[in-house]
């Protein structure tokens, strides 16, 4: 990823609510930036997984017939 840090603004209530878990953390997370880029990643890669592995209707139902006649369903 790019070193180049931009800023993004939270709520107070949201950032201190992060701060905390960085304290509870146990030196896993350094900084409250550090924190929420890892989430922010976890989730897009997630979101990018998602995306990859979408089937059609269509497309769970030929898997289920397909898993019918081999005798799993």
């Amino acid at each position: 990823m790019d070193d180049k840090r931009v800023a993004v603004h939270v709520s107070k209530g949201l950032y201190d609510l992060v701060k905390r878990r960085v304290e509870e953390s146990g030196g896993e997370f350094k900084s409250v930036e550090d924190y929420v880029e890892f989430v922010l990643e976890e989730v897009v890669k997630e979101e990018e997984e998602d995306e990859e592995q979408e089937y059609t209707r269509e497309d769970e139902e030929q898997i289920k017939r397909r898993l019918r006649s081999l005798g799993y369903l």
